[in-house]
């Protein structure tokens, strides 16, 4: 049970991130429900983006939540206080998953994004 602990603060050490880039953020919940089986993690920092990635043509949340190998923290010159490196994060709790919801809002762009994996991330909608 180890390695499942460890995806499980994965997806904390991404939502408390976000306070490295948003020092307004000043809530970090988590709600563990273990009788319906599922695990909420919720944060009031800026937000992930909600735009199509210029590269990749998907959503931002998509890309982050739902492909491997997208990271944002790879420059070892840059001197970061966060915690993963390659991207896989939240991914691995989404691919271990019956069902993985994504729900963010981009206060910048006043935009919300929902996207719900299913199957150990092989169907999305």
């Amino acid at each position: 049970m180890p390695a499942l602990y460890k995806i499980f603060d994965e997806v904390l050490v991404n939502a408390a991130d976000n306070y490295q880039r948003d020092k307004k953020m000043n809530m970090l919940k988590v709600e563990i429900n273990a009788g319906e089986g599922y695990v909420t993690v919720h944060n009031n920092g800026r937000g992930i983006p909600v735009e199509i990635h210029k590269e990749h043509k998907i959503y931002v949340p998509e890309l982050i939540f739902g492909h491997l190998l997208t990271g944002s923290n790879y420059n070892d010159d840059e001197k970061k206080v966060v915690g993963g490196r390659n991207g896989y994060g939240a991914k691995l709790a989404n691919i271990f998953s019956h069902k993985f919801v994504v729900e963010c809002g981009d206060g910048r762009g006043r935009k919300k994004f929902r996207m719900v994996w299913r199957k150990n991330m092989s169907s999305h909608g």
